[in-house]
């Protein structure tokens, strides 16, 4: 579960909303949201789907993360051993036909462990790491209203894009799976005028760079530290760009592998 709360912080940071602020614009309360965010308790389903919208996020990952959270949970992927029988002795009678009543019940029991095996499988699957194609994709507009950025133009230089609310449904100006697996996107925010970089399913040690081509001290960097980091998103500050601006990103993969870089242009 401690995975599912670092991604729903993640999360909740993008939205600029306070915990009293969710609970407004949510049917969750305040001490729940305080709860969920800090994984003492697994959030309902649709809670976490709230917060995805609110982000202006697609919820296919953390939805997968719920599902697995959900699982581990309710002891349902914990199947293993139930159901199993003593095996008769030489001199045991021989065992009756069982009643209708029993074929039922491990009639039910196979397809509870089913569901889980499938949600489980199915979870795994919507990972970041689990395909070619980009499991982050939007596939639907949001309704959610963004909070005004903290920032804009210069003044966001060198800062956060979370701290400073300018990560509400950003454009993603470039995307690129790297060879080690990783997952690297270039986004620009219109209202705050800047580019960053962010990457997810990398490796602890792995170190990103944001820069803009041509410009003395544009370097951003930022490295995923520990394995919450390479479960969630890492960002790297902010640059200040503008139509026409472009700007670089580059991996350098734990353990000194090749660096792998990519360009986009601001719009």
């Amino acid at each position: 579960m401690s995975q599912l709360a670092a991604a729903m912080r993640e999360l909740r940071a993008a939205t600029g909303l306070s915990l009293a602020a969710l609970a407004t614009k949510t049917p969750y309360s305040k001490s729940s949201w305080e709860r969920y965010l800090n994984g003492r308790t697994l959030p309902p389903r649709e809670a976490v789907r709230e917060l995805c919208r609110l982000a202006g996020e697609p919820e296919g990952r953390c939805v997968a993360l719920w599902e697995i959270a959900e699982a581990a949970g309710s002891g349902r992927a914990e199947t293993r051993g139930q159901g199993e029988a003593t095996p008769p002795s030489a001199s045991s009678p021989t065992p009756s036909v069982p009643e209708p009543r029993g074929v039922a019940a491990l009639a039910v029991l196979a397809s509870v462990c089913a569901v889980a095996v499938s949600a489980v499988v199915v979870a795994l699957l919507l990972l970041p790491d689990s395909g070619s194609s980009d499991p982050l994709s939007p596939t639907a507009a949001t309704t959610a209203t963004p909070s005004a950025p903290g920032c804009h133009g210069p003044t966001c230089a060198n800062r956060s894009p979370m701290a400073m609310h300018c990560a509400a449904q950003p454009d993603t100006l470039a995307q690129h799976r790297m060879a080690t697996g990783a997952w690297m996107e270039l986004r620009h925010s219109k209202v705050c005028g800047t580019t960053w970089a962010r990457t997810w399913g990398g490796r602890v040690g792995d170190r990103i760079e944001l820069s803009v081509p041509g410009r003395a001290g544009s370097v951003q960097g930022a490295e995923v530290s520990n394995a919450v980091d390479a479960e969630s998103y890492v960002y790297t500050l902010m640059a200040v760009t503008g139509p026409g601006t472009v700007v670089r990103a580059c991996l350098r993969p734990a353990g000194g592998g090749r660096e792998q870089c990519f360009e986009g242009r601001v719009q």
